[in-house]
């Protein structure tokens, strides 16, 4: 599902029109961007937790060249769903 897709079915379900619930979803996410800057995760209600994690850095050996390399840390996001969620996605297999 793309971001045009998205926001007409969400727009669909809560009776607002496209162009607010747009304006809505972006306001959310930039809501969870200034969040995720100051290093608090961002938990909804019976669907998961994002969160930034550090990546320590590590050492990586190229495969054709086998010459190792030092790969500085960094910060990624991650999600981790609620159990629920988990166990829907489990069973769908």
């Amino acid at each position: 599902m793309n971001n045009k897709d998205f926001i007409l079915e969400l727009s669909q379900r809560t009776g607002y029109t496209q162009d607010d619930t747009q304006k809505l979803v972006s306001s959310v996410i930039d809501a969870m961007a200034s969040s995720f800057e100051e290093n608090n995760p961002v938990m909804i209600p019976n669907f998961g937790t994002f969160e930034v994690k550090k990546r320590l850095e590590r050492i990586m050996v190229n495969p054709s060249t086998q010459q190792r390399m030092l790969v500085p840390p960094k910060l990624v996001l991650s999600f981790r769903p609620v159990t629920s969620i988990k166990e829907i996605l489990k069973n769908k297999n």
